[in-house]
This record gives structure tokens, sequence and C-alpha cells, in this order.
């Protein structure tokens, strides 16, 4: 008896702490972002998590809506040497002009038709048959720009204090994640909530 009302006093309390959280973390201390004439949200992802493809529809007709005072980031997590190679398939793609042209079907190739895409020339014939000249590729995966790019994305999850993805920085000062936020749904709904906030305080 005893312990059936510990376990509903646990049940209430978590439910109510639950009910009280704002669905985000104050990053303390706060960041600074690259343009500050811009609310900036910035999105840490990596395409081997299913959380993240499944994020990438909600994400993308959240990003069609997006205010003109917004400017929006994708940034590839690395906490593995598997992350490296996709991050730096996704730095290629940015260098090159077509992240809009390979972004969901590299998702799809690693999700559903569970490609590895890791050596150079198993995302060489990717990013070809999308359109890329092969030497171009290969240039830009191999060049310093890329690999500059790289060993920054490998300090930013540390810098925000990232620990999985999707994640979601808001103008430097926030952050939430599915967890935080409930569902993915309302991850969108905290990061407008806060975009507004941000946006009235400018």
């Amino acid at each position: 008896m005893l312990k059936n009302i510990i376990l509903i006093l646990l049940f209430s309390l978590s439910s109510a702490l639950h009910a009280e959280s704002p669905g985000y973390e104050t990053l303390s201390p706060a960041q600074p972002t690259q343009n500050q004439d811009k609310i900036e949200i910035i999105e840490f992802f990596w395409y081997g998590c299913p959380h993240c493809y499944s994020f990438e529809p909600e994400l993308t007709e959240w990003l069609k809506t997006l205010p003109e005072n917004v400017e929006f980031i994708r940034q590839p997590a690395i906490f593995s040497s598997l992350w490296e190679k996709h991050a730096k398939a996704y730095l290629v793609a940015e260098a090159l002009g077509v992240v809009d042209k390979v972004h969901a079907d590299f998702f799809d190739a690693i999700q559903n038709k569970k490609q590895k895409l890791t050596s150079e020339d198993q995302l060489a014939n990717f990013f070809v048959a999308h359109g890329v000249d092969e030497t171009q590729f290969r240039n830009t995966f191999n060049s310093f720009l890329v690999d500059a790019k790289l060993r920054q994305a490998k300090a930013m999850a540390p810098r925000y204090g990232i620990t999985g993805v999707p994640a979601i920085i808001i103008n430097g000062k926030y952050k939430t994640t599915g967890p935080l936020a409930g569902s993915q749904k309302q991850m969108i709904e905290i990061i407008n909530r806060l975009i507004q906030q941000e946006s009235l305080a400018k």
C-alpha cells in the first residue's frame, strides 16, 4: 500500500514538473550569433539519426514560413568517426551549393536504402547521380575549406551543450529537443514562440 502511494506521488510530481517545463533550456553563457540583425536558428542533426529523419518533414514545412528576420543554419553534429563522415558529406554539399538537391535524398539513402555512403568513392557516386561533376566533387571533398569546416563542426556540439540530436538552438540563448519539448511538433511551436520573444526584444 505504502509502495503504491509513493509511486503515485512520484508520478504526480513528475507530471507536475513536466507540465511546468517551458520545453527548452537556457544556455549559460549565451553564444554569439553570426548575424546580429537576424534571429539565428541552428539545427544540429545527423543523417544516421531516425529522429532527425522523422523531424525533417516538420522542419521542411516550417522553413516555408520562415520570417524575414530569421536565419536558419543546418549544423551536422559529430560524436564519432561515422558521424564525421556524414558531416563531411553535408559540408561538401554546402560548399558545392547543392544542399537543396541532395539533403533529403541523403537522408533517404541512409535511413531507408541502408546505404553506407562513407567512403570518397561511395559519396562521389551519390553526388554524380545528383548532377555534380565528379572532379569538382573530389576537389571539394579534399579541399582545405571542407577540412577547416569539419574541424569547426567538431567543436560546435560541445560549445552549445549538445548531447543528442535533433537539437535546435534559438538565437544563441535557448536549446530545445524532442525530450525537452515533449514532441517534435511542440519543438516547432517552441521555436516559433522564442523567435517571437527574441523579435520583440530587438
